[in-house]
C-alpha cells in the first residue's frame, strides 16, 4: 500500500511526523508537504511561478520525505503527477492543528490538499484535531490506521473523500464516532487599517466564530465529545434551486432573443 502524507501545518509540524510512525508498517509512507505554514489557503495552486521542491531529513525510518515551496494543493500535485510511480493508494492530509467544521472546509488548507487526491480518484481523508495547542494525538493516530486498513481492504465506497474532526481528548473521555452533515460556522472578519508612510494596509483577522450546534451535524458531534466524520463531494449545486430558476431561464431566454 502506498500511502501519501500532507497537510497545511507545513513539514515542520510534529502531528504530520506523528502520523507517518502510525502507518509506516502499512505499506510505503510519503510525505510530500509545504515547507511552511500554509493554513486558509484552499485549494490554491500555484500558476504563476514554479514550484521548488527539495528533499527533507526524514524523522520516521522508512519514510521518505520532499519540502515544497508552495501550497498544499502543489504538493499533493507535484506528488502524484511526479513523485510516486503510479497514484498512491491513500492520500491523509493531517492531523491537522485545528478543526475543519462546516462551511471552514471551504477555505480549508487542508481539506483543499485531500480534494487534489479526489480529483485523481485517489482515496483521501483530512484529518483534524479541534485544537490548536497540546494536541491529544493518539486517538487521531489510532483512527487513521483503521481508516486506511478500511481502504486497503476495499471495504470504503468510492470515490471518497472524507472530512475527520476529533475533539482533543484521551480516548477515554470519547463518546464514540459520529458520521455527520456539514454544520453552520460563520465568523465576523475584522479588518485591521495601518499606514506605514509609503501606503495603507489591511490585516484580515477572524474573530471567534459563531457555531449552530445542531444534531447531525460535524460542530454538534464535537461539542458532544465525539469524532465527526463527514464525506464529502465537490458536486455543489444547490439542487432545491434548480426548478424554481428554470422559470427565470425562460424569461432570461426570452429578453435576450428579443435584444
Amino acid at each position: 500500500m502506498k500511502i501519501l502524507l500532507t497537510n497545511d501545518d507545513g513539514i515542520h509540524s510534529g502531528a504530520l511526523w506523528y502520523a507517518a510512525e502510525q502507518l509506516r508498517d502499512l505499506g510505503q509512507v510519503v510525505i510530500c508537504a509545504p515547507d511552511r505554514e500554509q493554513s486558509g489557503v484552499g485549494c490554491s495552486v500555484t500558476l504563476q511561478l514554479p514550484v521548488r521542491v527539495v528533499d527533507f531529513p526524514s524523522l520516521v525510518e522508512g519514510v521518505r520525505a520532499y519540502a515544497v515551496e508552495g501550497t498544499p494543493a502543489d504538493a499533493v500535485i507535484v506528488a502524484t503527477e511526479v513523485l510516486f510511480d503510479g497514484p498512491p493508494d491513500l492520500l491523509i492530509s493531517g492531523i491537522n492543528h485545528g478543526s475543519n467544521l462546516g462551511e471552514d472546509v471551504l477555505l480549508s488548507g487542508t481539506v483543499g490538499a485531500a480534494l487534489q487526491g479526489y480529483f485523481r480518484g485517489i482515496p483521501s481523508l483530512a484529518v483534524s484535531i479541534t485544537s490548536l495547542n497540546d494536541l491529544v494525538l493518539e486517538p487521531a493516530g489510532l483512527l487513521v490506521r483503521a481508516l486506511a486498513r478500511q481502504v486497503a481492504e476495499g471495504a470504503l465506497p468510492r470515490p471518497l473523500l472524507l472530512n475527520v474532526n476529533l475533539p482533543n481528548l484521551p480516548l477515554e473521555k470519547l463518546e464514540g464516532v459520529e458520521v455527520a452533515r456539514l454544520g453552520r460556522r460563520s465568523y465576523a472578519d475584522v479588518v485591521k487599517v495601518g499606514d506605514d508612510g509609503r501606503r495603507k494596509w489591511y490585516w484580515i483577522s477572524r474573530s471567534k466564530p459563531i457555531w449552530e450546534v445542531v444534531e447531525g451535524t460535524d460542530i454538534w458531534a464535537v461539542r458532544h465529545n465525539r469524532v465527526a466524520i463527514t464525506p464529502l463531494s465537490t458536486d455543489l449545486t444547490a439542487s432545491p434551486q434548480l426548478a424554481p430558476l428554470k422559470d427565470l431561464s425562460h424569461e432570461l431566454s426570452e429578453a435576450l432573443r428579443k435584444g
